[in-house]
């Protein structure tokens, strides 16, 4: 049974108290432009998002795309729409990227050393702190690589810079989207880090809604985000999370990812 009070939550992207803020106002303009009355949470890590992506009265809830492809048809929560980021690597599409981030100051200094690294990820079903990372190899060391050492699960992309500053890895993925934020609202946190390389942009992680939300609801929801960049308070409210504007996306533009993550395995041909 849904709840009088859909939920929204930005926990992919709840990168700091400052960052959540913004995010909880993007949230409670979309609410009110919609006339639909949302719950705002945090679902604080380390909590699981499997948990959070399994709720009932999910209203508009960022989701990873690659979770996202693996479920069956049937059972996906409802697609309301996709972030477009101001950076170049969206190619101004609902796409995102993962930066590739060594120690400024650490053992790697170009590409041809991260065959020999110690990487960090974040959690297996993580497009951006996983899969990105192993593509990103395959492509460039595949059947030359022996073994790799790893760290993880790190969790989310705060963990990868923990364990890059304090120097339990050399290198590590993260959310091209969550290092903007970070760069935008916390440049603290990743001074001393650098970007040595960045993936191919993939269709963005996506906000949800649980199926069994009324139609005209989720599609109230919907038409108040991609529409946001049209008012001054919504232009606004979105440059403040560097953002252009949110897009419809199709849930089949997700199917891509599944099969990326089945090449990485092939072509590396090491576990990880």
């Amino acid at each position: 049974m849904v709840m009088s009070k859909p939920v929204a939550c930005s926990r992919m992207y709840n990168l700091s108290p400052r960052i959540r803020g913004l995010w909880d106002a993007l949230f409670a303009l979309a609410s009110s432009q919609s006339g639909i009355k949302l719950e705002i949470i945090a679902h604080a890590a380390p909590a699981p998002l499997s948990e959070l992506w399994a709720r009932p009265d999910l209203g508009a809830v960022f989701m990873c795309g690659y979770p996202f492809s693996r479920m069956p048809e049937a059972a996906r929560p409802t697609v309301l729409a996709a972030p477009v980021s101001s950076e170049a690597w969206s190619l101004d599409q609902s796409l995102y990227a993962s930066h590739i981030l060594v120690a400024s100051t650490g053992p790697v200094n170009a590409v041809a050393d991260l065959a020999a690294a110690r990487w960090g990820w974040t959690v297996r079903d993580s497009q951006s702190g996983y899969h990105a990372a192993r593509s990103y190899l395959a492509g460039r060391f595949a059947g030359t690589m022996k073994q790799i050492t790893t760290v993880g699960p790190l969790l989310n992309p705060s963990g990868i810079v923990a364990a890059l500053k304090d120097g339990r890895i050399d290198a590590g993925a993260i959310d091209a989207y969550a290092f903007q934020l970070l760069s935008m609202h916390e440049h603290d946190a990743i001074d001393g880090l650098r970007i040595l390389a960045t993936t191919d942009p993939l269709p963005a992680p996506l906000l949800v809604a649980a199926q069994t939300l009324p139609v005209d609801i989720t599609t109230a929801l919907q038409q108040s985000l991609v529409t946001l960049h049209e008012t001054p308070e919504g232009t606004a409210v979105l440059e403040r999370l560097g953002l252009r504007r949110f897009s419809a996306v199709a849930p089949s533009a997700y199917d891509i990812l599944p099969q990326r993550a089945h090449d990485a395995d092939r072509r590396l041909g090491i576990p990880w």
